[in-house]
């Protein structure tokens, strides 16, 4: 089931929930603008080509700039920062949520982004074929009543580019390895607050467990514990930053933590604060 999340009256599309933002069209008005606090949990996908210029992208707490021929990407419940200045001389910005996605032949692996990574340098040939399709996308969407399958069709040679840059650098990787990292990365998704043991994943991936711990920490540069610990670290700020309200010890049972105080303290050794500080730093 997709979830429809984009902002009903964002849409630039009468069948489709999607809207792309350029230095000339598409800009939010200042009413809407003043409805959005400085960080938000994203309700949908979240891309940004820059042509010229640079950009600075804040995501889950990550400073990432975005130059000239870079692709930046976010995924739905992120917590991203608006950005406190402009996105360079010359960009698209592109929304859209997982009705679009359920609408395509196919699925994309770069949006499980197993390789850790929200941003590709793209090369020349590349960048001038993804800039001609954002800007017949633009096109398209300037007329609210364009028939959707024609959006669809531009927005899958979008994605079709881009998932083949996403991988581009690791087309000499073991397919197996990255396929099993990406078995990882989805059981730890489906299965994050029931914190499951190692041993239990390797087991559902038919692997060793030092097999697992080998492709995860190649992959990622961590162990897959370390890789839970982090990904449930990130999970608890996107709680906090949606529901300031929570207590700690509400937080910790809903992460799937038994005891408060260890969540407490596993918090503060990965993000250098208290919960309680944190919770402080977003009320300045």
């Amino acid at each position: 089931m997709h979830r429809n999340t984009f902002p009903e009256n964002l849409s630039q599309n009468k069948g489709l929930p999607i809207r792309i933002v350029t230095p000339e069209f598409g800009r939010i008005s200042p009413e809407w603008v003043v409805q959005y606090v400085s960080a938000q949990r994203l309700p949908y996908y979240f891309f940004l080509f820059v042509l010229h210029g640079s950009s600075h992208e804040v995501i889950d707490g990550e400073t990432i700039e975005v130059g000239e021929n870079e692709l930046f990407f976010a995924f739905p419940h992120q917590i991203r920062q608006l950005a406190k200045s402009g996105h360079g001389a010359d960009y698209y910005k592109l929304g859209f949520d997982d009705e679009c996605l359920s609408r395509l032949p196919k699925s994309f692996p770069f949006l499980l982004n197993p390789l850790n990574r929200q941003k590709i340098s793209l090369l020349p040939d590349v960048a001038v074929r993804i800039w001609n399709i954002f800007k017949t996308l633009n096109e398209l969407l300037r007329t609210a009543d364009t028939d959707p399958e024609l959006i669809l069709a531009y927005l899958n040679s979008l994605l079709t580019e881009i998932n083949t840059a996403y991988f581009a650098l690791h087309k000499k990787q073991a397919r197996e390895s990255l396929d099993t990292f990406l078995g990882f990365r989805l059981f730890v998704e489906d299965h994050l607050t029931d914190q499951p043991a190692i041993t239990e994943i390797a087991e559902k991936l038919a692997v060793s467990t030092d097999c697992l711990y080998r492709v995860v920490k190649q992959q990622s540069g961590l162990s897959p514990k370390e890789f839970i610990t982090e990904r449930l670290i990130i999970e608890a700020r996107r709680r906090i930053y949606h529901n300031q309200t929570t207590s700690v010890k509400e937080l910790a049972f809903e992460l799937g933590f038994n005891d408060p105080g260890y969540f407490s303290r596993l918090f503060k050794k990965v993000t250098g604060k208290t919960v309680a500080g944190f919770y402080q730093d977003l009320s300045l």
